[in-house]
């Protein structure tokens, strides 16, 4: 119980870190310009954000394996990251938080004040939880 608790803790702060890089580093300017945008165009800036994004988690998470020798199933890291992934793209389109913004009654002030930027990068650590609970 501990290890996989362990196990758990090394897996969410790999996605974590991975996260943080990939929206904040990796991510190029136009994909964070374009990736809202309606349309094909900002489909394919959110896939392509989305991309790598994902491919700077599977780095991690090898990483992590290969630094810690830490057993990972070879089929759950894949669903874990398919949440991470179908989730970033969803909250990247951005009409979800805008919908889950509506519904909660944000002051739209708050908001343009840095509110939503708040509950994107909560909304993301939030999957980032359950995607490392589906990883262990």
């Amino acid at each position: 119980m501990i290890a996989r608790a362990a196990t758990f803790a090394a897996v969410f702060a790999a996605l974590y870190a991975a996260h943080m890089v990939a929206d904040y580093w990796v991510q190029t300017q136009a994909q964070a310009t374009a990736k809202a945008w309606p349309g094909w165009r900002g489909r394919r800036a959110c896939l392509a954000h989305v991309g790598t994004y994902t491919l700077t988690a599977i780095l991690a998470l090898l990483a992590l394996v290969w630094r810690t020798h830490l057993y990972l199933d070879p089929v759950r890291p894949w669903i874990g990251l398919g949440v991470s992934a179908g989730s970033h793209y969803l909250l990247d389109r951005r009409w979800l938080l805008a919908w889950a913004a509506r519904v909660t009654h944000r002051d739209p002030v708050w908001l343009e004040r840095g509110g939503a930027a708040a509950q994107d990068q909560a909304a993301h650590v939030g999957f980032l939880f359950l995607a490392a609970l589906v990883i262990c």
